[in-house]
């Protein structure tokens, strides 16, 4: 039986959900120079239209149609054929969940996309998201949460860590070392041209994830506000963490590292939110903020130019909530204890997903960049992506 009050709360969910893409690109866009600000604001909201319409039109479909040997969903759902008013996902109407998933779809590529600004051209980082999205988000989902091999097996992900976070963190970190470091890298500093930017797009992130995570519950329920109250207190842990850490390490608190430690606690917490208690969600955000800090200065030391930090806060970030999980889950929250068993399975997961995300995202760039070359040139480069692939400047100076 549809439940309108169902309805209503997990289309306000999706609807928050899209807020998180513009919101994503915000936070980005205040960590890059301002010759480079609109070209990534342009490769948001791009992915926000090509996805959505990928979606509609067979991306769903391949995610959640019905199961072909555990590995993608056929095509029954190609152009949302089959999905009226009487069809429904639990309590919900199938239409529902079909745009609440959509956003999910849009998000994930326009989070690898921070891993290599300021060097890339438009069109192809397009088509890469395009196929990305195809090939490594769609199989993943369904894997995952559509009926595929990994939901068979046992393995849980409550919003998105390994679906979304982990696997784009992986196709980050493989794009940011396929496609080379940015001029200058390592002998000069770059600049952040605005920092209140971050902590606006870190806002509207922190205020998007609960419709990311509670609204995945489908329901309004126990568990759905469980997933809420677990998001807020991981970020704040994760945040007080990293700014403690900083302290300790610089002598000062940063507000890019604060805002950053709270993306990280929201990263981690996303695919346990539905599952662990409270106390369980303030230790994954405390982990995540002290492991992506530390993530990040190793980073620096060995000197791959992950542009945005999206490997070490989104990838790092996942893992640590997906394998925390394995141990922290409770039942009365999401009907799952955790266990050692529970870890492997969460285990498993995550080195599936790495893999297969990591082997055929290089795969992906290799062939766009070989087909349209992905990288602007040196001139080009100096010059700033927003002008030489947009024809315009953020700032009239």
């Amino acid at each position: 039986m549809i439940v309108k009050a169902d309805d209503v709360f997990v289309l306000i969910s999706a609807a928050l959900v899209m807020l998180m893409t513009p919101g994503v690109a915000i936070f980005y866009g205040g960590m890059v120079s301002s010759r480079n600000v609109l070209s990534l604001l342009g490769q948001s909201l791009g992915i926000l239209g090509i996805i959505s319409l990928q979606w509609f039109v067979f991306g769903y479909s391949l995610a959640f149609g019905p199961d072909v040997d555990g590995i993608i969903g056929n095509l029954k759902y190609l152009f949302l054929s089959g999905i009226s008013g009487s069809s429904q996902i639990g309590s919900i109407h199938q239409a529902t969940f079909m745009i609440f998933q959509m956003m999910f779809a849009v998000i994930t590529p326009a989070l690898i996309i921070g891993a290599f600004v300021e060097r890339v051209k438009f069109f192809p980082t397009m088509l890469f998201s395009l196929l990305w999205s195809s090939i490594v988000y769609d199989p993943v989902a369904h894997w995952v949460w559509g009926g595929g091999w990994i939901q068979k097996l046992g393995g849980i992900d409550f919003a998105g860590g390994a679906v979304i976070h982990i696997n784009a963190g992986i196709a980050a970190l493989v794009g940011a070392l396929y496609l080379g470091k940015r001029e200058g890298f390592g002998k000069r500093a770059f600049s952040f041209h605005n920092i209140p930017f971050v902590v606006l797009g870190t806002a509207m992130l922190w205020f998007g994830w609960f419709g990311f995570n509670a609204g995945s519950a489908l329901a309004i329920s126990f568990q759905a506000i469980s997933a809420f109250i677990n998001t807020h207190l991981a970020a704040a842990a994760a945040l007080v963490v990293w700014g403690v850490a900083e302290y300790i390490g610089r002598g000062k608190p940063t507000v890019l590292g604060m805002a950053s430690g709270a993306v990280a606690g929201l990263a981690a917490i996303t695919p346990a939110s539905g599952y662990v208690s409270p106390i369980g969600a303030i230790f994954i955000g405390a982990a995540a903020g002290f492991l992506c800090y530390y993530a990040t200065i190793l980073r620096n030391k060995i000197g791959y130019d992950d542009s945005l930090d999206v490997f070490s806060v989104h990838g790092i970030g996942s893992i640590t909530g997906m394998l925390s999980l394995g141990f922290l889950a409770v039942k009365y929250v999401g009907g799952v204890s955790g266990g050692v068993h529970q870890f492997l399975i969460q285990l498993i997961t995550i080195v599936a997903v790495a893999l297969y995300s990591g082997i055929i995202s290089l795969i992906l760039y290799a062939l766009v960049d070989k087909l349209f070359g992905f990288r602007v040139t040196h001139e080009q480069e100096k010059q700033g992506t927003d002008i030489t692939e947009h024809g315009e400047h953020a700032y009239d100076m």
